[in-house]
């Protein structure tokens, strides 16, 4: 694993020997946040700060070596033990090996990411040194090849460059700028630097934990987006002539059309990482420049199965828990796309999966396989719609249906016709709150008397940032801000603490790392019966739920923050006040 370093942070070192100021800092650090650049580049491109103050600063502060690498000798045993695509994403360059040590060069040793990467990909323990990055840089270039993967791009920008002329020519005399050689298109996709370039940001996407990869072209540039924790976050990206075959590439993973460039596709790809199975659903999109690739990561690895495990507040876990032991009905998960809807359906499935209980889903995509459980993927091209499916399956003596999405009337009926005659339905549906499923279903057409007779459990659920562990504080929040907030306490809670992330490396000085789901959940008390036959307002329905006991998403991400599992600005974007 990586070498221990002091944990002290560059902005710190770089303010006590007054070689930056804190508006530098802040200007850096902010760009740092949005695009995911290193600071130490930022700082050194912006003119804050020169390369040799950089490196005596770190080498003094963290107690390593500083080298010079411009007129290094390497060994080529060495050099292969480092592939040249993490050598140039992290601007380092492996210098010797002396039993199970690797010496690395780098120009930010504080990046633990990078020595943890390689620490995986080589299974050797990381020394690192300290050295210019300007000098990394000109010696990466010369020892893995003279700029090879330059070369190899600029070739193949020279290549799509000529394509384009064939094209150009062929468009002006038959007025189809669909015209293309697919041969020669098939032909670049299948070029080493291209296989290398769909591995290096598949592989920077897993290492990041991302949940989504971006493929965007525009006029000049492709933009490479990773959303991680519910935030994009831009990547490196290659040159804009790579994009056709890197596009192409994608598809004959994927067994998509590589001619057909004027309609959007979409498929699916497995691949093994560190030893587990990942899903990648992709979809490809025509835009002005080219097709965007949006890549949706499926790490069944990562996926939790366990209820207890979602971390919900006693209250929603509670009534969840009575609503799963209920013969008949609908639990129905509501709130925006990405909030881990599905994901806590899942979890229900696993509890209520056993070998006496037949469990059938209809899902548009399956996105993760549950052994045990009759998966159904609906195809609406040829008419087998989420209601259709509904039907079907109704016939195949289900105990538990799980769909997974409610989008219109149709569905809706036969889903309320399902839970009325005898089924557990779980499903999906999109409104801002828990109660605001009532009025959503009587608005697609499904009569009060049976939303009121057919619904058993309604939840809402949010992802809030969790702070980073590494680098959390406790703050005082005045008393004020927390009547302001809402926050009234919790009995179960001792000790309530509100802390803050400063920022740090784990972190890229976000101060947030990883997610908490927060969920309300009102169980269709008979009390609430009155108010949706009446078709009153979600408002209205919400208010006399929590005279009954239910705890709001407000109140169940206040007690996320008095855990320290967040912060009060996350409960203040993702919640509105009761």
């Amino acid at each position: 694993m990586a070498a221990k370093l002091q944990k002290k942070r560059l902005p710190d070192m770089l303010l006590e020997e007054g070689l930056v100021n804190r508006e530098q800092l802040a200007e850096c650090i902010e760009v740092h946040r949005i695009t995911g650049q290193s600071l130490p580049t930022l700082l050194v491109e912006k003119g804050h700060l020169g390369e040799e103050d950089l490196v005596i600063t770190l080498s003094e502060n963290l107690g390593i070596p500083h080298i010079r690498v411009a007129n290094y000798s390497i060994p080529k045993e060495v050099l292969d033990e480092v592939p040249e695509a993490l050598a140039r994403q992290y601007q380092m360059l492996p210098v010797s090996i002396t039993g199970e040590v690797l010496t690395l060069a780098m120009a930010d040793p504080l990046n633990i990411m990078a020595m943890d990467d390689l620490h995986m990909v080589t299974n050797y323990q990381i020394e690192p040194v300290v050295a210019m990055m300007s000098e990394l840089k000109d010696a990466i270039d010369r020892l893995y090849g003279g700029g090879k993967a330059e070369t190899l791009f600029n070739t193949l920008a020279a290549q799509q460059k000529g394509d384009a002329t064939d094209d150009l020519q062929e468009v002006q005399q038959t007025d189809d700028d669909e015209v293309e050689d697919v041969s020669k298109l098939e032909e670049g996709a299948e070029h080493e630097p291209v296989k290398r370039l769909v591995r290096l940001i598949l592989f920077s996407g897993l290492e990041a934990d991302a949940s989504d990869i971006h493929i965007e072209p525009f006029e000049k540039i492709i933009r490479i987006r990773y959303r991680v924790d519910g935030a994009l976050q831009e990547g490196q990206a290659p040159p804009k002539s790579m994009h056709p075959n890197l596009v192409a590439r994608l598809k004959i993973l994927l067994g998509c059309r590589i001619d057909e460039k004027r309609l959007p596709q979409d498929g699916r790809a497995r691949m093994r990482y560190n030893g587990r199975e990942i899903d990648f659903r992709v979809a490809f999109l025509p835009c002005k420049y080219g097709e965007k690739v949006v890549l949706r990561v499926l790490d069944q690895g990562t996926l939790t199965l366990d209820l207890d495990k979602l971390g919900f507040e006693p209250q929603p876990m509670t009534v969840f828990r009575e609503a799963l032991e209920l013969p008949h009905g609908m639990v129905l998960m509501t709130g925006p796309t990405g909030s881990g809807k599905t994901t806590t359906l899942y979890s229900a499935l696993h509890k209520l999966n056993q070998v006496d209980t037949n469990i059938v889903t209809v899902e548009d995509p399956i996105e993760y396989e549950l052994f045990g459980v009759n998966q159904v993927q609906t195809k609406a091209k040829i008419g087998f719609t989420f209601a259709e499916a509904l039907r079907q399956i109704l016939r195949q003596d289900p105990d538990v249906v799980m769909v997974g999405e409610i989008r219109d009337g149709e569905t809706a009926d036969v889903a309320v016709k399902a839970a009325l005659t005898g089924h557990l339905v779980l499903s999906t549906l999109h409104t801002n709150d828990a109660s605001g499923v009532f009025p959503r279903l009587t608005d697609m057409g499904v009569e009060p008397f049976l939303v009121q007779s057919s619904v058993a459990l309604a939840a809402a659920q949010r992802l809030l940032k969790r702070v980073c562990t590494e680098c959390k504080r406790p703050v005082n929040v005045p008393k004020d801000v927390l009547e302001r907030f809402q926050y009234k306490g919790f009995d179960y809670i001792e000790n309530p603490t509100f802390v803050e992330g400063e920022g740090c490396s784990k972190c890229k000085e976000s101060g947030y790392k990883g997610r908490v789901a927060v969920v309300e959940a009102m169980l269709n008390w008979p009390e609430l019966g009155p108010l949706v036959l009446q078709r009153r307002s979600g408002h209205e329905i919400k208010q006399q739920a929590i005279k009954l006991g239910m705890k709001t998403l407000r109140q169940n991400a206040l007690a996320k923050a008095a855990k320290g599992l967040t912060t009060l600005a996350q409960v203040h974007d993702h919640t509105i006040a009761d």
